[in-house]
């Protein structure tokens, strides 16, 4: 049984796809979790509750942590560690491996131009910091000896019908709103994004390999980075729009955020947008033989797969 916590969000409706390729026991888990492959097995479950997170992973060879809060550091702060132990426990407890989806928050703000699996970890966002708390709750227990698992760790990502994806929400839908793409800081700084139907099936492959397990692995994505200005252009053009781009500052954020709660959270993050965010996935490229969608193809896809949404 390969089971996946927060089984239909973002990344987990397309991981639950690819794990088909290597078992027929698949469990969903999430409060109304819904069938992607036809003989699913449905566990619905409050994972705010570590009883029932238990009971998920009973009976699981590897578990997926997937789960998706809402983008509030308060939210953060109360719900992550609580998870992360709790899944953390059960897994020990049951014996079942752990796969952690993660990103790249951790990172300390001058390994932003070029990330790998081994760049300082000194968090200077406090999203960042409850990332690296409970990243270091995984390993500590992987070095321990009491866990066997791996962290899968990804760029901000983009793909079809992936609503949380910065890219969806500010190029995307504003052109097909009519409107003109927005950027934040600098739109000729590079910045990596992390295709997540590549996501998806490299987790599997990471989760079906026993000697990928404890250590970290960045997801593939494509090494020629594009900037800011690059990547929209390839949304105005797939979409036949005039290839336009509003730059947005921290200080219209800010404004913005006494009326958009979401906007609030922002500010912070903004380190990201003001120099060139490379992610280095070298490690996963030698280890397997995979082909990562380029940033051409993958916006050329995601455009095409989502007509009419």
């Amino acid at each position: 049984m390969q089971t996946l916590l927060g089984g239909n969000g973002t990344i987990g409706t397309v991981l639950a796809t690819e794990l088909t390729k290597y078992t027929d026991k698949i469990r969903l888990v999430s409060r109304t979790p819904k069938k992607v492959n036809p003989n699913d097995e449905l566990f619905p479950a409050d994972l705010s509750d570590p009883a029932q997170v238990e009971k998920s992973i009973a009976g699981s060879e590897v578990v997926y942590l997937l789960v998706g809060f809402d983008y509030n550091i308060k939210t953060w702060r109360e719900k992550w560690p609580r998870l992360m132990r709790a899944t953390l426990d059960a897994c020990i407890k049951h014996k079942a491996k752990l796969v952690f989806f993660d990103n790249v928050y951790l990172y300390d703000i001058s390994a932003i131009g070029h990330m790998t699996e081994e760049s300082l970890q000194n968090p200077p966002s406090e999203k960042g910091k409850v990332r690296k708390e409970i990243a270091d709750m995984m390993m500590n227990e992987i070095k321990s000896g009491k866990l066997t698992g791996l962290i899968a760790r990804s760029a901000d990502f983009y793909g079809p019908y992936n609503d949380k994806s910065f890219l969806i929400e500010v190029a995307y839908k504003n052109i097909k709103k009519g409107k003109t793409p927005n950027w934040f800081m600098s739109a000729d700084k590079k910045h990596s994004f992390t295709y997540t139907p590549d996501a998806a099936r490299a987790t599997a492959l990471l989760g079906n390999t026993p000697d990928a397990f404890d250590q970290v692995w960045h997801l593939p994505t494509d090494k020629n980075t594009l900037t800011g200005r690059e990547i929209i252009e390839l949304f105005t053009k797939g979409m036949g729009a005039k290839n336009k781009v509003s730059v947005l500052q921290v200080w219209l954020l800010k404004i913005l955020g006494i009326f958009v709660p979401i906007m609030r959270e922002f500010p912070e993050m903004m380190y990201q947008y003001d120099r060139d965010y490379f992610f280095d996935s070298s490690k996963f490229d030698k280890r397997f033989s995979f082909k990562t969608t380029t940033y051409q193809e993958g916006v050329k896809e995601t455009v095409e797969l989502m007509k009419g949404k």
